[in-house]
């Protein structure tokens, strides 16, 4: 049988969200494909040179007009389409992602930590919520549980990604925190294996690292008993990336070089883990 082209390219990214997806019976395994192809598609409209920009987003906004009628154009719409129709999930939360992803275009600087919590909720906390649709829940409360895990994730991607996000002329660390530990953007902006820098540097990096610390122990609080199971590849993502976090701190929060990753037995062993304590209750 020929795969999907979201199932393709979900693939092609070895995504460590791919792993987690596997855990996934088909039907909700295809979902969360076309959910998470869509999520690169916009993103690679702001990220990718070529990739249609402001106009590009305004496209997939069309396309998802269209995939809510019943009528998409592109193959990838016609996947998610046949997502929306099977799963529950909210226009709304679509229509967050794309508008998250716009704020890239013009905003390249964050004041505040409630500034940049709106577009992590944008472009993560909403995926959450697309995703916990297709997983399937019980309690409303697993709802908070995809804001908080979201939230964490961002911050584990921003900590991870200084570098390359610089290279785009983007700064994603709230002002306020630069201004309250002493440091200035260029710091950041020209960091990069063997260039010296302060100590306060990696303070502030520090700080940003027990803030997503502080979102993955909430979302694990706010996660209901009784789906548990069902958030499965959530919580396998969520310790993927919370591993990630960890090795960062290891190794002193770097900037630049080659990324921080989790070797594919490492995740698997992390997989494996999360199922024990997801099934064992612990």
């Amino acid at each position: 049988m020929t795969s999907s082209l979201s199932a393709r390219l979900t693939r092609k990214s070895q995504s460590n969200f791919y792993y987690a997806f596997l855990t996934l019976p088909e039907d909700r395994r295809r979902g969360i494909y076309a959910l998470y192809s869509f999520c690169r598609a916009v993103d690679d409209c702001v990220d990718e040179e070529g990739g249609g920009g402001a106009a590009g987003l305004d496209r997939w906004g069309d396309e998802l007009d269209r995939c809510y009628a019943g009528r998409a154009e592109t193959e990838l719409g016609r996947e998610l389409a046949e997502t929306v129709d099977r799963f529950p999930i909210p226009r709304a939360v679509l229509d967050d992602i794309v508008a998250g992803c716009r704020m890239d275009l013009t905003e390249h600087r964050y004041a505040t930590w409630a500034d940049l919590r709106l577009y992590c909720e944008r472009v993560a906390s909403a995926v959450g919520l697309a995703s916990i649709e297709i997983f399937g829940y019980t309690s409303p409360r697993t709802r908070e549980y995809a804001v908080e895990l979201g939230l964490a994730l961002q911050l584990t991607n921003i900590l991870r990604d200084v570098a390359p996000d610089a290279a785009r002329g983007r700064l994603y660390l709230p002002l306020e925190d630069l201004a309250r530990f002493g440091v200035e953007e260029k710091e950041l902006l020209t960091a990069g294996p063997g260039v010296p820098r302060r100590a306060e540097v990696g303070a502030l990096l520090a700080f940003e690292a027990d803030r997503a610390r502080g979102h993955y122990a909430t979302a694990a609080e706010r996660l209901p008993a009784e789906d548990r199971r069902a958030m499965l590849a959530a919580e396998i993502m969520g310790s993927i990336y919370r591993a990630i976090l960890e090795k960062l701190a290891r190794r002193g929060y770097p900037i630049g070089g080659e990324r921080v990753r989790v070797g594919r037995p490492r995740k698997a062993w992390i997989a494996l883990r999360a199922a024990a304590r997801v099934y064992g209750g612990a």
